[in-house]
């Protein structure tokens, strides 16, 4: 009698294999390709044979079989994915003459670097802009191990039990897989499956998603993965994070690669092109049939195809340089608008909001839109009552464009700034030179206080997970919490009383503001909503204080030693801690046992002071990222461009025109390990 917990007949596993095979080849027709080879019932009687046979040999099971992309058990929440290659934004482009811009810039770096001659076009590879979510999927020795939301670009979201669940993203890579592979990507819902789903909502009177898009990412984000399987989501490759193999010589060669091993890549819509001219050609032809694609795109996307050439060009703070998003036109609608409203942010700015008869524009139901500030209605000489066109691209806030006169009624109204705050009464300040009018009441403000309390709780600042805008705004309404410090007083037995709240949610915000007592001093600066300071200025200041104590006491002269801290920022950090309510929401955070974590110092003077380096190609251990910041910690400089004042250049793999500079000047070239060498002297 045969052990079903045994090995198994060579004959049952060989079936097994044949049926994964088989069936993950019709998910592949069906989920990528549209082109079905079978019928429903045939393709249920292969998997239902599948699952017959790893419930009588549970040894047959494999991670990677089609059967397991029905989800798991919910988790309580997404822990975060740091990405080993940033996932980076985009440059956009909406006019014409952006696209000729770009390709000039393009052209004449690359003609400077000797990389084409001066006549020569530049070659790009074209690919439709899906409108979905970013996601990245990470492979090892050719099996799916972890999936991440894109997020700030450097830490995701980890989303992997519901992207298993995708049925056009192989578990599994055809052979042979390179040890290592992050592929980039976009998840995306078909128009007809919209549809569908939208119909089976209504059917369970469950939410009527608005559109693909908003369905993708909210199955996508779904805590209990068997919603996820549920959902027709779809995805598309189209770029590369780590990669362990060497990789082809083109943009095009990549994705051709990526498509071998098994991963679905939109190559109909693909393209290369030659030029300004071939890119605006491309735009106008997939404008042209935009309505007839199966999924929504708002744009298409240009890449510099050599990869030689990528590495050339190089990147600009969150974006590369090889690479432009053209976007199509925003969609605009007419409505009326029926009253303006004001809102108080964090910092007091007031900003006028129009309320409008609601109207569907851009792949919404569109409310409410900006309209900046009283200069700007003034300017386009918004009035209450008018009918207005209204504005909307992408993910971009619907905005007022301006009323249209010929329709204007005789009753529109004139809009009134108002002298006092519409939350706390507070006056109204417009600072000389400033567009934006402000309340002066500070955290007095219940609206500050809230939009202060929802920045500090995110995600850069202390990263309290579970604490979102609903529960903060009713926490702030209930005066239980009137400054930051009051967080940590709460208690899981008051949270699970509050609205849509139980006592395992409550206990884990409680764990979460627990876990946010020792902050990273440039997050708990950041965290603080000082205006003008941002993350990287935070950053600077954290490693130049080294104590939120010493940044208190800093005067202006000592403010602006700091690098990159210019007149507007000092005065602005100044201001701030002159503040006698502001230093005591400080007191009472250290009072509460608040530990800012210092940052490692960068040292002024080391071995390594005073010297510039230049890092190019790929390193065999390092990021370039962590390369730079140990040199910046050995008190050493970073720069991205080769001189005569450039003291080492680090190449790497595949280095660049920088190497090539690096050698006409005469200037030292070393090697990680060179570089490791000189750290550790330093």
């Amino acid at each position: 009698m045969l052990d079903p917990h045994g090995t198994p007949p060579e004959d049952v596993l060989a079936r097994a294999s044949n049926l994964r095979a088989e069936i993950e080849q019709h998910n592949q027709a069906y989920y990528v390709h549209d082109q079905p080879t079978i019928g429903d019932a045939q393709y249920d009687a292969l998997l239902r044979e599948l699952q017959a046979l790893e419930q009588r040999f549970p040894a047959v099971l494999t991670s990677d079989s089609p059967t397991q992309r029905v989800g798991a058990a919910p988790l309580a929440a997404f822990s975060a994915v740091t990405h080993a290659v940033a996932m980076l934004s985009l440059a956009n482009a909406f006019e014409e003459e952006e696209v000729l811009a770009f390709d000039k810039r393009v052209a004449d770096t690359l003609v400077q670097a000797g990389v084409i001659k001066p006549s020569e076009p530049v070659t790009y590879a074209c690919e439709l802009k899906l409108d979905g979510l970013a996601i990245s999927l990470r492979y090892e020795a050719g099996h799916l191990v972890q999936a991440a939301t894109r997020g700030d670009g450097q830490t995701g979201e980890d989303v992997t039990a519901n992207i298993r669940t995708i049925r056009s993203i192989p578990l599994r890579l055809n052979s042979p897989a390179p040890a290592v592979l992050e592929v980039r990507g976009e998840v995306f819902m078909n128009h007809a499956d919209f549809e569908r789903l939208n119909v089976m909502q209504a059917q369970r009177q469950e939410k009527i998603f608005v559109n693909p898009r908003n369905a993708a990412a909210g199955s996508l984000r779904q805590l209990d993965s068997k919603i996820t399987a549920q959902r027709p989501l779809r995805f598309f490759a189209y770029g590369w994070g780590e990669v362990s193999d060497s990789l082809p010589a083109t943009h095009d060669g990549v994705l051709q690669w990526l498509a071998k091993l098994g991963l679905p890549v939109n190559r109909e819509q693909h393209a290369t092109v030659s030029g300004a001219l071939g890119l605006l050609d491309y735009y106008r032809t997939v404008g042209e049939r935009r309505s007839g694609l199966p999924y929504d795109i708002d744009g298409v996307v240009y890449k510099v195809n050599s990869r030689q050439a990528q590495r050339v060009l190089g990147f600009v703070a969150r974006a590369p340089r090889f690479a432009l998003a053209h976007k199509f036109p925003a969609q605009e609608a007419m409505t009326e608008l029926l009253g303006i409203d004001l809102q108080v942010g964090r910092t007091g700015a007031i900003t006028p909001v129009a309320r409008l008869a609601p109207v569907f524009v851009g792949g919404v139901t569109v409310t409410n839109a900006t309209l900046h500030n009283e200069d700007e209605i003034t300017r386009k000489d918004v009035r209450i009552g008018d009918t207005v066109v209204v504005r909307r691209a992408g993910d971009v806030i619907p905005e007022v464009v301006g009323p249209v006169l010929s329709a204007r009624p005789a009753h529109a109204q004139v809009f009134q700034m108002v002298s006092a705050c519409p939350v706390c009464g507070s006056t109204i300040e417009k600072p000389e030179g400033e567009a934006v009018a402000r309340c002066t009441g500070g955290l007095f403000c219940g609206a500050q206080r809230k939009q202060s309390l929802i920045h500090a709780v995110g995600r850069k600042a202390l990263d309290i997970e579970g604490l979102g805008d609903k529960l903060v705004e009713q926490l702030v309404d209930r005066a239980r919490v009137k400054s930051l410090a009051d967080l940590f007083t709460l208690t899981v037995t008051e949270l699970a009383a509050y609205d849509r709240m139980g006592v395992k949610s409550a206990q884990n915000i409680v764990q979460a503001i627990e876990a946010a007592r020792q902050p990273a001093l440039d997050r708990f600066i950041f965290a603080l909503g000082i205006r003008h300071v941002g993350q990287a200025t935070a950053s600077d200041l954290a490693r130049h204080f080294g104590s939120i104590e010493g940044l208190m006491r800093a005067s202006e002269e000592e403010l602006l030693s700091v690098a990159d801290v210019g007149p507007v920022v000092a005065q602005s950090i100044e201001h701030f801690f002159s503040e006698p309510h502001n230093r005591e929401v400080v007191a009472a955070l250290l009072d509460q046992g608040i530990e800012p974590q210092p940052l490692a110092t960068r040292p002024q003077q080391s071995g390594l002071s005073g010297l510039t380096f230049v890092l190019t190609g790929t390193l065999p251990t390092w990021t370039r990222e962590q390369a730079a910041e140990a040199i910046l910690s050995a008190g050493g400089k970073v720069s991205g461009s080769v001189s005569k004042k450039t003291a080492y250049v680090v190449a790497g793999e595949d280095a660049g025109s920088k190497l090539t500079k690096a050698q006409s000047l005469g200037v030292s070239v070393i090697d990680e390990s060179g570089l490791k060498a000189l750290l550790g002297d330093a």
